[in-house]
């Protein structure tokens, strides 16, 4: 009997990847200044970024992590608990707990991380884990990870996720969704699922990665925007890479649930720390996303004026009030097309196509920054209509893309 050769399955489905205008690629940015990028010699305005407040460049970040690296070196050397958990960990520790009014957090080195972290912490084979079906890919390996039932329901549709809930109930259980989701910007129903996990005895878990810093009060994200505490929503994390510019991730809840999560998260106990640099940047940026507020009222700003200047040009958008503002284009090949006539023009919109969206919806996912002008935004708004109007029906030659 002939052994199946793994390297020749990996290239059948690259070969089908590329056969649907699916394939991805890494550009290189050789430059980059506030909202502005260069790739391939070319300067573009980038509407890619999370960099939702603008303090991925801002000058106290930059010296914060400098004085930092000074002090402490570049990298943590150790895990945290074997000596890696230097001072400014510490430090920030506290500070996103007191913005998160949670008793205590913990840092993970990435999202990716932390959400797996939880979730194999949390369940087993014996339990369930309800998730909306738009979460982001690592709440759904953390489950699968788990050992756990995965069941799925449809987006925001908290009395199918109760529907979902009741058909175990004699299993433990966590339900987890994003609070902002990544791909269409919108934002979870929270205060509808608190209930359902109130009545169901169930845990409650937010990934807050795109929510942290742009809503609620300070910026302290969706749970507060929608007045839950802790006892509503006992598990919440968030990231450092997005509306705070640095690196990282963290969760917030009870002492006795970073304590635990302290011995047994392995993606806690068996990775070196977040280099202690990175640390405090971030302590800084918290200080300014909190007491900046201008920033969140300026993306609020451009969020009407990018969502009413594609109404009158006819630009199909989802529904979405936070700064991701995906554009609606269906197939890939045409999603392609209108990505690369943005760049011709200037701007820097990759294609989003499945798997990273479902089949059908690709689309061009507008990210906007504190730091975009309006006029950046009215520039975009007669590219992008001139590019649909143009692109009605990519051919299915379509270049190579980005996601």
């Amino acid at each position: 009997m002939t052994r199946p050769s793994l390297l020749e399955r990996l290239h059948q489905r690259y070969a089908a990847r590329a056969q649907g205008a699916l394939l991805r690629r890494l550009r290189t940015i050789e430059q980059a200044q506030h909202t502005a990028i260069r790739i391939d010699g070319r300067a573009l305005h980038n509407f890619a970024s999370n960099d939702y407040l603008g303090l991925a460049g801002h000058p106290a970040l930059r010296a914060a992590l400098a004085d930092a690296a000074i002090q402490w070196g570049v990298g943590a050397t150790a895990a945290h608990l074997l000596g890696g958990h230097r001072a400014p960990h510490q430090a920030l520790e506290e500070r996103l707990a007191a913005w998160t009014d949670r008793p205590r957090a913990l840092l993970f080195s990435s999202g990716w991380m932390a959400n797996l972290g939880v979730l194999t912490t949390l369940l087993g084979k014996h339990d369930v884990c309800v998730q909306d079906k738009l979460n982001h890919a690592c709440l759904l390996d953390g489950a699968q990870l788990s050992g756990c039932s995965l069941l799925r329901y449809p987006h925001a549709d908290a009395q199918a996720a109760a529907r979902q809930l009741a058909s175990r109930a004699d299993a433990g259980a966590l339900l987890a969704t994003d609070g902002v989701f990544s791909m269409d910007g919108t934002v979870a129903p929270l205060r509808e699922l608190a209930t359902v996990c109130g009545e169901q005895q169930v845990l409650l878990m937010v990934d807050d990665a795109h929510g942290i810093g742009v809503l609620g009060p300070e910026g302290s994200g969706s749970v507060r925007e929608a007045g839950l505490d802790s006892d509503a929503v006992p598990l919440y994390m968030a990231t450092l890479g997005k509306a705070l510019g640095t690196c990282g991730a963290f969760v917030a809840g009870s002492a006795a649930l970073i304590d635990a999560l302290t011995q047994f998260a392995r993606t806690h106990v068996f990775t070196t720390a977040l280099p202690p640099a990175l640390a405090a940047a971030s302590c800084a940026a918290i200080d300014i996303a909190r007491h900046e507020s201008w920033r969140r009222d300026k993306l609020c700003l451009l969020v009407r004026h990018f969502r009413h200047g594609a109404q009158l040009r006819g630009i199909p958008l989802i529904d979405s009030r936070t700064p991701i503002q995906p554009v609606r284009i269906g197939s890939s090949a045409r999603a392609l097309a209108v990505a690369a006539a943005l760049e011709d023009a200037g701007f820097y919109v990759p294609a989003l196509r499945p798997p990273t969206v479902p089949e059908g919806s690709a689309r061009l996912r507008v990210t906007l920054c504190a730091l975009h002008t309006e006029v950046q935004v009215q520039m975009l708004l007669d590219a992008l209509a001139d590019a649909l109007a143009r692109h009605s029906d990519a051919a299915a030659s379509a270049p190579s893309g980005d996601s």
